[in-house]
């Protein structure tokens, strides 16, 4: 039995080194500087991508299934390595977007109005979102553009969102880290992980998150993390970012990355702290 033990003890450690020595080394990182000059706005995007499958890609061996990253409030896109090297190592090819710049206005609340009154901030980070797909077509043809998954922190989550709402067709997934204004989507077509906060100074809106009949239904996955909102970036405890690191993983390996693999519906994990 301890022979057992110690087999499983060295897996364990095994699977951990692996994964470090493929975000270490196995994943490519690059900074693209894009300006789309009909808005007359820099857009800057950090790459992440496993070598050995943009090889395969490259070849017309596979085709990369993609995600988008949109950083939270005050935080930059470099400071979410840890959800893109988690989704690089799966195969992705993941783009981070600065979606703001010092030049734009400071962030409101106006409260009463839609989304807190984002809606602009939205349409300004989906107009970014929009432009780097269109530079990503263009310098690799082999990803799936027609099954893309969101990935946002906070502001970042909510325009993961929204955009999932303007773009159902284009969206298979959509991963949140404490959004908090724009409502979740309710589609049978969409797999949705939220990874929630526990912290007084930053409340969800009323009618953001779905009822536990809702999510039940539409299999939505809801992780009551008992974390700090500001916690879910690198900035966070290397033990909140790890947690969430294996929770996207079970969800990347259980759902849908294209049509070829239909997303799983049917048991969607909702999660207290105490389970976390």
């Amino acid at each position: 039995m301890k022979r057992v033990f110690a087999i499983l003890a060295f897996l364990c450690v095994l699977g951990v080194g692996e994964y470090f020595v493929v975000s270490r080394f196995a994943i490519r990182h690059e900074v693209w500087t894009l300006f789309d000059a009909s808005r007359q706005r820099p857009i800057s995007v950090e790459i992440a991508v496993r070598r050995d499958y943009e090889t395969k890609a490259n070849l017309g061996l596979w085709k990369l299934p993609l995600a988008i990253i949109s950083n939270g409030n005050t935080v930059k896109a470099t400071e979410y390595s840890f959800l893109a090297n988690a989704l690089a190592a799966r195969g992705y090819l993941v783009a981070s977007i600065q979606q703001d710049l010092p030049s734009d206005p400071p962030l409101m609340t106006d409260v009463g109005q839609q989304y807190a009154g984002r809606r602009e901030v939205y349409m300004r980070c989906e107009a970014n979102i929009l432009f780097t797909l269109g530079e990503l077509k263009r310098r690799q043809e082999n990803a799936d553009y027609d099954h893309i998954t969101l990935v946002g922190h906070s502001n970042g989550g909510d325009v993961s969102m929204y955009v999932a709402h303007q773009h159902p067709e284009l969206v298979s997934k959509v991963i949140t880290l404490d959004n908090l204004r724009v409502p979740f989507v309710l589609s049978d077509n969409m797999k949705i992980l939220s990874f929630r906060s526990k912290d007084p100074h930053f409340l969800t809106d009323p009618g953001v998150l779905p009822t536990p009949e809702e999510a039940k239904a539409r299999g939505i996955d809801i992780v009551h993390t008992g974390a700090q909102h500001t916690e879910m970036s690198d900035r966070g405890p290397d033990a909140v970012k790890e947690k969430i690191q294996a929770t996207l993983d079970r969800f990347l390996r259980d759902s849908a990355s294209s049509a070829l693999a239909p997303a799983e519906t049917k048991s969607p994990m909702i999660m207290n702290p105490g389970d976390y």
